[in-house]
Order: structure tokens, then sequence, then C-alpha cells
């Protein structure tokens, strides 16, 4: 995959011709033409002007398949998500992905969870307080999951931590079959939401009460997406999104 290649992609997905990405860059169409073709390498400058208009970063401009990865990541969104209740619980393991969503599957058949809901949605999301011998002596890493609650569930089954997460803004991006390249996939879907932020200003916010980040897997027509939340402040215009439980 060349420069031109992806200032072609990029210059597409926003739905401009030759001539208005042109007038939008105060260059000639046969210059635009030029560029999508590499024999000519616009300036550093103009490169930065487009990391603008097309809101990414100079790197993947510059050196990354971005027409590849359009077919595993989705468009970025910026989404208002309703409050939710969950029950979660945090493991210290060399899988604890794997073992800690277990417990969790075991949790809500123990509760009376999956008796009253038809699905259970599990999110997911990194937890950071392993200590460094834990990580290369003992190879551990951790991971915490939360079963989302229905407004009318009660339950006095223990072992889990009740809480409530506030209404918040997050940037939101999609990825297909996350698990083909897991540890490619999904730390680039963070990768590339980072560079959305701060290519657009956007302010990333820790804010006690509201998840930081968090991931959500499902099943669509016999494909895995999973989607990818991370908390942001300040932004203007956000679409209202609501966890269906």
């Amino acid at each position: 995959m060349s420069l031109g290649s992806n200032i072609s992609f990029l210059r597409k997905q926003k739905k401009l011709t030759q001539e208005q990405f042109s007038e939008r860059m105060n260059v000639t169409r046969q210059t635009v033409s030029r560029w999508e073709s590499d024999e000519v390498i616009p300036e550093l400058d103009r490169l930065i002007e487009m990391c603008s208009l097309f809101s990414c970063n100079l790197d993947a401009l510059v050196r990354e398949n971005l027409a590849e990865q359009s077919g595993i990541y989705s468009k970025i969104k910026i989404r208002r998500v309703a409050p939710f209740r969950m029950a979660s619980y945090v493991m210290i393991t060399p899988e604890p992905e794997n073992d800690v969503l277990d417990y969790m599957e075991r949790w809500a058949e123990k509760s009376g969870l999956k008796q009253m809901c038809s699905e259970v949605k599990i999110i997911g999301w990194d937890f950071p307080f392993v200590s460094q011998e834990q990580k290369h002596r003992f190879g551990l890493r951790g991971y915490a999951a939360a079963c989302l609650l229905p407004e009318n569930f009660k339950t006095s089954c223990c072992g889990v931590r009740y809480s409530e997460n506030k209404e918040a803004d997050y940037v939101v991006i999609t990825i297909k079959e996350p698990f083909i390249q897991p540890f490619e996939r999904i730390p680039n879907a963070y990768k590339l939401l980072l560079e959305y932020i701060n290519a657009n200003n956007i302010r990333g916010k820790h804010q006690e009460d509201i998840l930081s980040c968090f991931e959500y897997e499902y099943q669509k027509n016999g494909t895995t997406f999973m989607d990818v939340f991370i908390h942001v402040d300040g932004v203007k215009a956000a679409e209202p999104f609501a966890f269906v439980i």
C-alpha cells in the first residue's frame, strides 16, 4: 500500500471528487492525480493538512494500509451511553480474559440472571494494577468483566462488585472478527481511537463512576464483532446509545 493509495482511499471515504479535494487543498486537480499515482510526494505541510481533513494520524497516512483496515474496522462514532448497572469481577492470571468471563458466566447462572435474560451482556476491560513481579516473574495479567443488569433485577448472590456507570460520552469503533489476530486487531483499535481523539482535539477523561474504556463482544449473522469504547469529554454532538438488557 502506497501513500498515494491511502490519499485516494481517504478522499473517497470522504466522498470527495479529485476536483473537490483539490479545491479544499488549494491545488490543481492534476496535482491531486499525481499524488494519488505516486508521481509526486506531497510536501509535509500538505500532509498535515490532509491529516486534519481526514481525521487521521500522519504516521498512519504515510505507513499503513488504510484500505485493508477498512474491512476490519468501522468508522469511529461518538456515542452518549445511557447509565447502566453492572456486576463485575477482576482476575489476575496468565489468561485473565477467559478466566474472568467463565467466572461471570457461572455467576450469571447462580444469581438467576440467565433465567431472567435471554442473552446476558458482558463487557470487559484491562485491569492495570498488576505488579512488575506478577507480570515478569509469573506471566500474570489483569482483566475485569461485568454482567450488565436489568433495572428490575435483584439478587443476594455475592462474589461480585455492584456498581453503576453514569451517562457518558465515548468514542467507539467496531472490530470485525477480533480474535483472528487478537493481539494485533484489538490494540490497533485503541490506537485508532486515540489517534482520532488527538486529531479532533477531543479530551480523554478519567472520572469516578465512569469506565474509562471497555469492550463489548457480540455475534451477528454468524460473525463475531467487538465494540471498543473510550470515554471522552467536551464533544459537541453524540449519538444517543443504550444497551438493551
